[in-house]
């Protein structure tokens, strides 16, 4: 298989991102990281845009010894003298010279015609020769530059020794299928292109970065400039990761490779996402918080029976320990019961239609179900199978200028309904006094604790009580997304362990 270079900007589009600012100890970081994910090169800074950037660039080129170091310079004398003085000690140098050569830069911005952007892109491309032998011209601008004026300029420059020439899609305005053709008529129109690598840099103003690099090396570009999370100038660059992983997923297509260690991918967009402070969109391809996440009940179920049914890679690959099982109200059966296992849980077929019951109510209420939530529900069922009264509906109302009122409805001994309401200090005080009224269990509350459960606005309110009769004290827990349901289960548990208890010692005496 050929090879596909990888060209990491990260450091210096990356970094054009508005909003980003880097310092010199963290693109350090991120650049002995980029080593670590094995890059081809690392285009370090633009070494004349400022002291800081030199630095940057100059501490990189001492310390990151494996990938190449490339620094960026427009045409000018005193930019190519700048980026090589960065580069110098670097194990592998490379300066990148880049002009604009589209109409409408030569017009609106420079101010020049077509003869004199060849003869500086020509002098600037030899100047930079004569300090290495590394050396990358851009066109700027590529995709809206005239065809004839491109296989001229990129003809020259690798006449004057550039080894590499890059095609910049520079304010994202290419479609695939064109800008494929642009890649692949140069081959056919410049006549020494066989001395230089072709390479691609293309930016997403329109969505296409990725598309339209993909479709550049199928047409034979063996170089790919590209950032960590596609961050970059605008709408930003082609993601490094997305430009690796479908190379290394559709292999069957692309018949290419690159020297990527991609078990480094997540470690590596995270790094650039805490440095910059740029989040990662949930649903970003590859390296998104959801992007091995399953939802749906039938994927879940797909999933359960052999990953190759939902998933077309594996998260191992891109450094994600594992997929995982979100559960919700559109998880099915199969994914609570695998849950269930892997917390430890293994539930009689009772036990687990009513325990799936419940978890549905709850996934009603909640975006996702966490395990804590499922540890906390499963209790909760498994402290109702001796209950003697049921709660079957609480309304409370209240305010800062009313009075707390809460209505019951119990489920009693013989299936029979109970309701009443009462008044309190509190709902809570209210929704216990209506519950007294019902079971009529003298009982002192000893103790009321509410932690959550999960976090998020959505959480689920755990409750413990303690409630204490004949010198007997009672433990009870209830939760609930609603505290004061989760108060009202939370006493009817340990009023129901009182009546159990009062049962088995009054069983106790008559046995006696």
């Amino acid at each position: 298989m050929d090879k596909v270079l990888i060209f990491d900007t990260t450091l210096r589009d990356g970094e054009q991102s508005a909003g980003a600012a880097l310092n010199i100890e963290e693109k350090l970081e991120i650049a002995k990281q980029l080593e670590n994910l094995r890059v081809d090169i690392i285009e370090a800074g633009f070494p004349i845009s400022s002291q800081g950037d030199f630095e940057a660039v100059r501490r990189i080129a001492r310390e990151v010894r494996t990938p190449v170091i490339c620094a960026l310079a427009h045409a000018r004398p005193e930019a190519i003298d700048r980026a090589w003085e960065a580069i110098r000690e670097a194990k592998h140098p490379r300066i990148h010279v880049f002009l604009s050569t589209s109409d409408p830069h030569l017009i609106y911005q420079l101010g020049k015609n077509r003869e004199e952007i060849l003869e500086a892109a020509t002098a600037m491309v030899r100047r930079a020769k004569s300090y290495c032998p590394d050396i990358e011209f851009s066109p700027m601008d590529a995709s809206r530059t005239d065809r004839e004026f491109i296989y001229q300029v990129v003809e020259s420059v690798i006449e004057a020794g550039a080894t590499t020439v890059n095609i910049p899609d520079t304010v994202g305005y290419a479609i695939p299928e064109e800008f494929g053709d642009l890649i692949e008529s140069l081959f056919n129109k410049v006549r020494n292109i066989n001395k230089a690598v072709v390479s691609v840099h293309c930016h997403d103003d329109l969505g296409l970065a990725v598309a339209n690099s993909l479709e550049a090396v199928r047409r034979g570009a063996r170089q790919v400039e590209c950032t960590v999370n596609g961050i970059g100038e605008r709408a930003g660059n082609a993601a490094l990761e997305e430009i690796v992983m479908a190379i290394h997923t559709r292999k069957d297509f692309f018949n290419l490779t690159s020297g990527i260690d991609s078990t480094q991918i997540y470690k590596s967009s995270r790094l650039v996402s805490d440095m910059t402070g740029f989040q990662i969109q949930r649903n970003k391809a590859v390296v998104g918080e959801n992007a091995f996440r399953h939802q749906s009940g039938i994927h879940q179920d797909g999933l359960l029976k052999a990953a190759i049914t939902y998933e077309i890679m594996n998260p191992q690959t891109v450094g994600i320990p594992s997929s995982s099982i979100v559960l919700g109200k559109l998880s099915g059966r199969h994914a609570f019961v695998e849950r269930l296992a892997e917390l430890g849980y293994s539930l009689n077929e009772e036990d687990l239609n009513r325990a799936f019951r419940s978890f549905k109510d709850l996934a009603d209420k909640k975006k996702d179900v966490t395990d804590k939530d499922i540890e906390s529900l499963v209790a909760q069922e498994m402290r109702t199978l001796s209950e003697t009264y049921h709660i079957e509906h609480i309304q409370v109302s209240c305010g800062d200028h009313s009075v707390p009122t809460a209505t019951v409805k119990l489920r009693g001994p013989g299936d029979v309904i109970l309701a009443d309401a009462a008044l309190g200090t509190g709902p809570v005080d209210a929704v216990y006094k209506a519950i007294n009224r019902l079971v009529a269990v003298p009982n002192k509350l000893t103790e009321f604790s509410v932690n959550s459960v999960t976090a998020g606005i959505d959480a689920m309110g755990e409750v413990l009580i303690r409630i204490e009769s004949d010198g007997v004290t009672y433990t009870g827990r209830g939760a609930a997304t609603d505290i004061v349901v989760a108060s009202a289960k939370a006493y009817m548990n340990a009023l129901n362990r009182l009546l159990a208890g009062k049962q088995a010692r009054e069983k106790s005496k008559t046995e006696k």
